[in-house]
């Protein structure tokens, strides 16, 4: 007995009887299975992305503590400053005077 040709009607009515459900089975499973794979993948990159925010967030903050640190030593590395803080030691900045050379003599062994 020759089969039929299927019809496009065949295809769309739904056959649930246990042996087309054994028959689809693997197909079913491997579906589940890339669904799956792509929820996962979903989740990660969700993750993935608030880590970069949570990165960026905390970058910035250093580079703004950075940039004030490196401003503060700035200011107090000013040649002012420095003599204010060493004031109470008794050290004074030599007003145009340069810097003097101690030449000190070798004596002759005799």
């Amino acid at each position: 007995m020759a089969k039929k040709p299927k019809t496009f009607k065949d295809y769309l009515t739904l056959d649930f009887s246990a042996e087309a459900i054994l028959k689809n089975l693997p197909f079913v499973l491997f579906l589940g299975f890339i669904g799956l794979i792509y929820i996962m993948n979903a989740h990660y990159s969700e993750k993935k992305l608030w880590q970069i925010q949570q990165y960026k967030k905390e970058i910035e903050k250093l580079d703004w503590e950075y940039t004030s640190i490196k401003s503060d030593l700035m200011y107090q590395t000013k040649q002012s400053e420095v003599a204010k803080a060493v004031k109470d030691i008794g050290l004074k900045n030599g007003k145009g005077s340069h810097p003097k050379r101690i030449i000190i003599p070798k004596h002759k062994e005799e």
